[in-house]
């Protein structure tokens, strides 16, 4: 019985539940906080369309195989060799939908990396262990964060900041899952890259690549706030000494 189990219904059962676990990924699967987020989200989405259909042809063809081409009797199926038109369309085909997807890669990874030739704000972001350090470009305006105190960086809605990213020390990871978006910190490389935020809100950030003892403190926060308080926010802190002194200068 436990035999049998295994080799018709277990199967079926097995495939319909990884069917439901994939769903639940798909239902989770985030939006992003900005115009930049929400193309790659778009580019994610196809992917995983791709993935599903690619998924239930080949668990179709696994699970349905041994029922359709059961052994009936004593006699063997029909056996053969090769068959021309179907490896030259399992061949084609594959190729077809890879180069699809590459170039809807290529051109949203395109508009993402592209860079504003005038963004409204400038941030230079220095990470060290263990946290971070945000420069407003034209400003004295500076954050600096420790593990215990997390720096948040302030950024206005509907407009474009220019991030430029750089490490201190050793490797790090700048990552805000929310805006669907990581990049490396790399001694002596300098990166540079925009976001164009579309909602309000506290956006959490994280080192994403191991960096030392203290790793999993080295987080920061983005808020995103309307451009006049954003305005106001920065006089204010113009005039007055931020809180979070300690890291390098």
């Amino acid at each position: 019985m436990k035999g049998r189990w295994i080799g018709s219904p277990g199967l079926a059962t097995v495939f319909v539940v990884t069917l439901g676990l994939g769903g639940c990924g798909w239902a989770s699967l985030p939006s992003g906080a900005t115009s930049q987020a929400e193309l790659m989200h778009r580019d994610w989405t196809v992917f995983t369309i791709a993935g599903l259909c690619v998924f239930a042809i080949v668990g179709g063809l696994i699970v349905g195989s041994p029922f359709v081409w059961r052994r009936r009797g004593e006699a063997l199926p029909p056996q053969f060799r090769r068959n021309v038109p179907i490896e030259i369309i399992t061949t084609v085909i594959p190729l077809i939908m890879i180069a699809l997807l590459f170039v809807l890669t290529y051109r949203v990874e395109s508009v993402v990396e592209r860079l504003s030739p005038s963004p409204s704000t400038i941030v230079d972001v220095v990470g060290f262990r263990w946290s971070w350090r945000f420069q407003y470009s034209g400003t004295s305006v500076q954050v600096i964060g420790t593990p215990k105190q997390p720096p948040e960086m302030v950024i206005p809605l509907g407009r474009t900041t220019r991030i430029n990213l750089e490490s201190a020390d050793v490797n790090h990871a700048f990552w805000v899952p929310g805006f669907l978006f990581k990049r490396d910190a790399i001694p002596g490389v300098h990166n540079s890259f925009d976001w164009h935020p579309d909602h309000l809100g506290v956006f959490v950030g994280r080192c994403a690549e191991f960096c030392g003892l203290e790793h999993a403190f080295m987080t920061f926060a983005v808020r995103v706030v309307p451009p006049d308080e954003f305005e106001r926010w920065l006089r204010q802190h113009e005039t007055r000494p931020t809180a979070y002194r300690q890291g390098p200068r």
